[in-house]
């Protein structure tokens, strides 16, 4: 083997070593986080109509507003999540339609798929008593939610799900307050 195959060679190994090193310590920041959801959760309270009033951006939300998300039982018993909002860079609406399982309803632990069999985590971390706010977290510190059945929050509950985010370790910081301002035609 002459020099520049050997050269070659050991750069390509390298690469390889180099890409293996990265993805194992990306996934080790990444990893899943078990939260103390909510304890007595009943989801027949919780299905209907959220107002995304924050959240942590990440590329499937990304440029959206008036994010609204739908929790329904269909009659067949299956459950459903539908998530709406308006991309103002398309100046379009987008809509997705995902399955959801509850996975210990008394706590508020729930799973949504909005692609074909993988699942992830959303967990209830923080709802009030008449199930008007919610704060849901994800399956790490990359997903949370502030969640109302109105378009704005008091101020009280906004600082109560901010001290409890970062209680469970979040940068709210990363938060981003979403418009629910109407979109005109």
């Amino acid at each position: 083997m002459n020099n520049k195959k050997k050269v070659a060679l050991g750069s390509l190994l390298l690469g390889v070593i180099g890409t293996g090193a990265y993805l194992i310590n990306s996934r080790k920041e990444k990893k899943k986080v078990e939260f103390k959801t909510v304890q007595a959760f009943e989801l027949k309270k919780f299905l209907g109509r959220w107002y995304e009033i924050a959240r942590i951006d990440f590329k499937y939300e990304k440029n959206l507003s008036n994010c609204i998300a739908k929790y329904i039982i269909n009659d067949d018993g299956s459950f459903v999540v539908i998530n709406t909002g308006y991309d103002k860079k398309k100046k379009i609406w987008k809509k997705s339609e995902g399955k959801a399982k509850v996975v210990d309803e008394k706590n508020g632990k729930l799973k949504v798929s909005f692609f074909s069999f993988f699942y992830n985590a959303l967990n209830v971390v923080d709802i009030d008593e008449n199930y008007q706010n919610a704060l849901l977290a994800g399956k790490n510190h990359d997903y949370l939610w502030i969640l109302s059945r109105d378009k704005e929050i008091d101020d009280s509950v906004r600082e109560r799900f901010l001290t409890k985010a970062k209680s469970l370790g979040y940068d709210t910081n990363r938060l981003l307050w979403t418009s629910q301002v109407p979109i005109e035609s």
